[in-house]
């Protein structure tokens, strides 16, 4: 009896593990499918929700119109969504797309979703031509001394990760990077380091560099 005793308590501890250790699993599953499926805030959701309509679920957009927001830094979302809302970013899409989209947000809500998509996992690069993007490295990690273009991984980091207000350039849409250094370079894009690190790159080189940081 006593033995029979000792075996029923032994098994009903197993039992016991095993349900603990199911509900641990089950648990953190649905932490992790809440965090997939956006803000505990409600408000903050239906604003994800708008931006996904461009930017993608989670900001992993599949278009290279709209910049992909998953994993960039965010007090670098912050301040472009700022910008966006005072129109003091007056590049082309930004007139077209963002002034109207960012023009009711409030501090709050730009803290909110710079938050959210800061947290999110980045989007892989894609490599493509293998000259262009060797071409585009050789230009990000030395620059072009002969006509003062800095190494872009100065600010921008050795994988092109950013730093607070400098964005992640990795993983970025090639088109996207090609269009912003465009913008840059002739003034479409007020910034005065990025036009002067942009001004004097060739068509060319701007497509090699957004090749490599795409690669990343």
């Amino acid at each position: 009896m006593i033995e029979k005793s000792k075996a029923s308590a032994h098994h009903g501890w197993t039992r016991s593990a095993l349900v603990i250790g199911l509900v641990a699993v089950v648990a953190a599953a649905c932490s992790s499918v809440q965090e997939e499926a956006g803000p505990s805030d409600p408000h903050i959701a239906g604003l994800v929700h708008v931006c996904s309509s461009c930017h993608g679920f989670e900001g992993r957009s599949i278009s290279p119109t709209f910049p992909r927001l998953a994993g960039q830094r965010e007090q670098y979302i912050e301040e472009q969504i700022t910008a966006f809302r005072d129109h003091t970013r007056t590049d082309p899409h930004a007139h077209t797309y963002m002034w109207g989209m960012a023009a009711r947000l409030t501090d709050s809500d730009i803290k909110g979703l710079a938050t959210y998509y800061s947290a999110r996992a980045p989007v892989a690069g894609s490599p493509s031509d293998a000259a262009l993007m060797a071409a585009g490295k050789t230009i990000f990690d030395n620059g072009i001394e002969a006509r003062d273009v800095p190494a872009c991984q100065v600010c921008h980091g050795d994988k092109g990760e950013g730093n607070e207000a400098i964005p992640r350039l990795a993983g970025q849409h090639p088109e996207y990077i090609q269009e912003q250094l465009a913008n840059f370079a002739s003034n479409a894009r007020d910034n005065a380091i990025m036009h002067f690190n942009a001004q004097n790159l060739s068509p060319q080189e701007i497509d090699a560099l957004a090749a490599y940081v795409g690669s990343l």
